[in-house]
């Protein structure tokens, strides 16, 4: 039997090419998208492709009153929140692929999800690499004591830094702390130059044309460095394999789980 899916996002960059997978997988079934310039409409008229035969609804809350059974949150970080906690109340499980909710906004959404039973799978970014990435540097962390992160993306990018880049910083912080040979408060100079601490880390955040996403983790010790790097181009589709394994994966979940890689072995 199909798990019904509603995306939130369904006519964005990312959400119009994962409702193109979810139309050639046999297992799942768009019933429903959201998308407030395109409410009223036919998603497949929208996208120009006969498969997608699902209404577009305006908001969450016209969406959900069709019962579904995975809710895809891909839209903005200023909507994503209520999003998620009004598909948690109508008793779907939800998948995040929208960047920039803070850890209290997590915490807040685990304790609903916990209380509905339900998961909550949050991706910073669906790319195998990227997950391949995360992994990597966690190990790296447990050998090498100091590290930064460099968070790339195009200049239209509102929030920063990138949820891919939050979520490394936060698992490279629950490893260890990396250790600054000269603290941030006896920096000389401009001490914002150094970047933000985000879960212990120095992040620097670039928004540039000509970037898209990405994420690079440099790590230091003496006479040696170790560099890890994520680079998507324009395309969407390095995220849709990911996403829908999300999907999938998500109702064996209780709680907020963060990261691909919690239902991958790996």
């Amino acid at each position: 039997m199909a798990l019904n899916v509603c995306v939130a996002g369904a006519t964005g960059w990312a959400g119009s090419e994962l409702a193109r997978g979810i139309a050639d997988a046999d297992d799942l079934a768009l019933m429903a998208a959201i998308s407030r310039k395109h409410a009223g409409k036919n998603l497949g008229d929208v996208l120009a492709d006969a498969r997608l035969q699902a209404p577009i609804y305006a908001d969450a809350a016209q969406a959900l009153a069709h019962p579904c059974d995975v809710f895809v949150e891909y839209t903005r970080p200023d909507t994503a929140k209520a999003n998620i906690l009004a598909a948690l109340e109508s008793g779907a499980h939800v998948v995040v692929g929208t960047s920039g909710l803070s850890d209290e906004d997590y915490a807040y959404i685990d304790a609903v999800a916990r209380e509905r039973q339900r998961g909550v799978l949050a991706c910073g970014n669906f790319a195998l690499t990227v997950v391949l990435l995360q992994k990597f540097a966690e190990m790296a962390a447990k050998y090498i004591p100091q590290w930064e992160i460099i968070d790339y993306a195009y200049d239209g990018k509102p929030d920063a830094p990138s949820g891919t880049v939050r979520e490394l910083a936060g698992r490279l912080g629950k490893v260890r702390q990396p250790e600054l040979t000269v603290p941030l408060d006896k920096t000389l100079g401009v001490p914002e130059t150094r970047g933000a601490n985000l879960s212990g880390t120095q992040v620097h955040a670039i928004r540039l044309p000509g970037f898209v996403i990405g994420a690079e983790v440099i790590f230091g010790m003496p006479d040696q460095t170790l560099t890890l790097r994520h680079n998507a181009g324009n395309s969407a589709r390095p995220y849709v394999d990911g996403a829908l394994l999300a999907i999938r994966k998500v109702s064996s979940l209780i709680g907020v789980h963060r990261g691909l890689d919690t239902v991958l072995d790996i």
